[in-house]
């Protein structure tokens, strides 16, 4: 069981694992021990999350979300195998936590009237400046 807050705890069965030999530092350990882990998650399968809440998982996932509609996510900056599974975990909850975030509607508004005089006002004396740039001429013909 993963816990991600005190509402929503992710069962056993959407979580599964796997470990590979990590590239990057470790010596000859990297050839030996498979200390990268790869942490999957079946979220399109997942009875926990609302509709709404999956679409934002899928859009926050990116490139982790399969077609399968699973969240892939690696982790093998470490040499310790327990490290890489915390991390893995850390991101998890991390992509789920942003997800159960529900974004404030937006409410149109429209502008003052005073707010629209000023904005003419100011074009007007933009316009005025900018027409007085034109060639110089000779008034006296």
């Amino acid at each position: 069981m993963l816990r991600i807050n005190d509402q929503l705890i992710i069962a056993d069965w959407e979580l599964s694992e796997s470990f590979s030999r990590s590239s990057g530092p470790g010596g000859q350990n990297v050839n030996k021990v498979e200390t990268a882990v790869e942490l999957r998650f079946e979220a399109e399968r997942s009875p926990h999350l609302s509709a709404a809440q999956k679409i934002r998982l899928k859009k926050l996932a990116g490139r982790r979300w399969t077609i399968e509609g699973a969240i892939v996510i690696r982790a093998e900056e470490t040499r310790s195998q327990a490290r890489n599974r915390e991390l893995a975990m850390a991101r998890l909850v991390e992509i789920i936590e942003k997800a159960l975030i529900t974004p404030k509607r937006r409410i149109a508004t429209k502008p003052t009237y005073g707010s629209q005089k000023r904005r003419l006002l100011a074009k007007n004396i933009r316009a005025e400046v900018k027409s007085g740039r034109g060639k110089v001429t000779d008034g006296d013909d």
